[in-house]
């Protein structure tokens, strides 16, 4: 009995010392008594409640609001719907709600997009062309200027249609570095046609759904091929996209869009027997096991960065038609331009 009275008595003076319980109040809450040990524990690792009505908003709530060195933390619910955001775990095995805040601003430097593929990329494109509307009706602020300093679509005045068929004339002699080159001022030189082809339509013509429909495919289509530039541009294009690339450009500059087009199919789909990779089905082997290679494999199914700019070369391959039309036995889906308009 001197052991539980002890005991009880030990109990009792934390309790005043918490000034949870004194002469007048003879019983507490248990939420006072977690509400205080925590409050201890948050001033042992360094932290103080914030002395404001928000914050005792936020506390009533369970939601607490805290300042570490100076910086304030976020409330509890915005956290816990920033994590849930990006599909993260609200709260780990021993973790605080403080460590919870710091792993959420660690993921947020780390990984500032990691639900971009998740998002709907003409949605996306669509509020691009909204903003850029906006840029339009303010032309003379400072941010539409350096909109248009910063386009992708850049590219000398001084090349040409006839300049890059000159070029192309010593593709696929051996030097790699130089087919990119190449490749990459066809492509950017047709986009380049793309935007100049949207620049001058007048401001009437912008405000229509068809317009308004163009400069959407034109602005997802400039964000598609962007990685196919970049491993252009460095020179890190796969050797089989490479080989097509090169038959693609070759058919182009030739204005057979025909066989540009065969040559297309050949890389996005493939022509393997079992496109998909499937090399052994059995015991035996297959009589055409030997025709599977990289080559011949689709590359629309590797991954979605690929699939996006193949899909973006289409659409330039498309307006390369549309820019320099041929006999209609060479095109594709012949359009004349008088049914064009």
């Amino acid at each position: 009995m001197d052991i539980l009275k002890a005991e009880i008595a030990r109990k009792r003076k934390l309790l005043e010392e918490k000034q949870l319980i004194d002469d007048k109040k003879k019983f507490f809450q248990r939420r006072d008594l977690i509400a205080k040990d925590q409050e201890e524990i948050l001033q042992k690792v360094g932290y103080k409640t914030q002395e404001s009505t928000e914050a005792e908003d936020h506390s009533e709530e369970g939601g607490y609001h805290y300042v570490s060195d100076g910086q304030n933390i976020l409330a509890r619910t915005e956290v816990v719907r920033r994590l849930r955001d990006r599909s993260e775990p609200i709260l780990l095995f021993g973790e605080t709600e403080i460590d919870s805040f710091n792993r959420l601003r660690q993921c947020e430097i780390t990984q500032p997009e990691s639900n971009r593929g998740f998002r709907n990329d003409f949605q996306e494109a669509m509020e691009q062309v909204d903003q850029a509307y906006l840029q339009e009706m303010f032309a003379n602020t400072p941010t539409a200027k350096e909109e248009k300093q910063s386009d992708v679509t850049e590219l000398d005045e001084s090349v040409t249609w006839e300049t890059i068929q000159t070029m192309a004339q010593k593709m696929g002699r051996g030097s790699k570095d130089y087919d990119m080159d190449v490749i990459i001022t066809l492509l950017i030189f047709l986009l380049k046609l793309w935007n100049d082809q949207i620049a001058s339509y007048s401001k009437q013509e912008k405000m229509s759904t068809k317009v308004k429909m163009a400069r959407v495919i034109y602005t997802q289509t400039k964000e598609y091929v962007k990685p196919l530039f970049r491993k252009l541009k460095h020179h890190t294009l796969p050797e089989d996209i490479l080989d097509s690339l090169r038959d693609i450009c070759k058919h182009l500059l030739n204005r057979n869009y025909i066989s540009a087009s065969d040559a297309y199919l050949e890389m996005a789909i493939g022509n393997a027997p079992w496109p998909i990779g499937v090399t052994m089905v059995g015991i035996h082997a297959r009589t055409g096991r030997e025709k599977i290679f990289s080559k011949n494999v689709a590359h629309v199914m590797n991954d979605e960065t690929q699939r996006k700019y193949i899909q973006g070369l289409k659409r330039l391959m498309t307006k390369c038609q549309e820019y320099f039309p041929t006999d209609p036995s060479k095109c594709v889906e012949y359009v004349s331009r008088k049914d064009r308009e």
